[in-house]
Formats: C-alpha cells, structure tokens, sequence
C-alpha cells in the first residue's frame, strides 16, 4: 500500500490491497513471492513453500556471483542456461524471471534436474522488487562491498 500511496498519492483501491500478510516476519515462502507478484510457476510449484529472507534483481550473471548470497530469491529478466547454472553454484533455490520472460523448456528441465524452482512475472524488476519490499522482505539479498 506505501508503495501504491507513494506512485500515486492515493489509497489503492479494494481490489489492489493486500488480502493478507504474506511476510512471515522479515521472510516469505517462494509460492506466497509468485502470487504476490501475479505470477506463476513454470517448474517446481511442489516446492513453493520454500522459505526466503532475502531477495535481488539483477540481469548480469556476474555481479550476482560477486554480490549475491546464497538462498536467495534471484529476480531477473535475464532468459538463458547461464542463470540456472549461476543459481546451483551459488546455492539460489528460486528464480523469478521478470517482464513476461519465460524459460525455455531446456532451463526448466536444468531447473528440475538442479531443484531450483521457476516462476515468472509480468511486472517489471523495479516493481517486483518493490512489491516484495513492501511486503515485507526488506533483507537485501546482497553482500557488502
């Protein structure tokens, strides 16, 4: 609601609030991520009640190897084989690809063969991340520089 009332200055209607806390404390489960963010699943939605703490969005492999702590919900637009690779070598169990973006069925099956759960968005990185956020999963999922 904050971060509707802060884009637009008004309440958000009815239909926009939250109808319940997804947030358990300062974590979520991955399930509760994807239907947060209007989402669905393309492999893995038996495990989606894997818990989080941490969230990031990025598009480039490299700065998610150098920064990235492992168990983390990664976020990105990025579509091809080299994100779920990165995400078994850092120990990433979910994935969220944003902007519509969908994997193509040789990632899904990577995704299965390494337990690494796929779901997609429509929204925008700036707005999944945010919606998370406000949610309540305000741990950045990034080390120190």
């Amino acid at each position: 609601m904050v971060f509707y009332r802060y884009f637009t200055g008004l309440d958000p209607p009815a239909s926009k609030r939250l109808s319940y806390v997804y947030a358990k404390g300062d974590k979520m489960t991955v399930a509760d991520a994807v239907k947060l963010l209007e989402g669905q699943f393309f492999s893995g939605e038996d495990k989606g009640g894997l818990i989080i703490a941490s969230a990031c969005g990025a598009d480039l492999m490299s700065d998610v190897m150098a920064f990235v702590k492992d168990r983390v919900l990664l976020l990105t637009g990025l579509v091809n084989p080299q994100v779920i690779r990165t995400a078994e070598l850092l120990d990433i169990h979910a994935i969220i690809f944003v902007r519509g973006k969908s994997p193509s069925r040789d990632m899904i099956e990577m995704a299965e063969d390494a337990d690494i759960i796929l779901g997609g968005t429509r929204l925008s990185m700036f707005l999944a991340c945010g919606k998370l956020y406000e949610a309540g999963l305000k741990a950045g999922g990034t080390r120190a520089i």
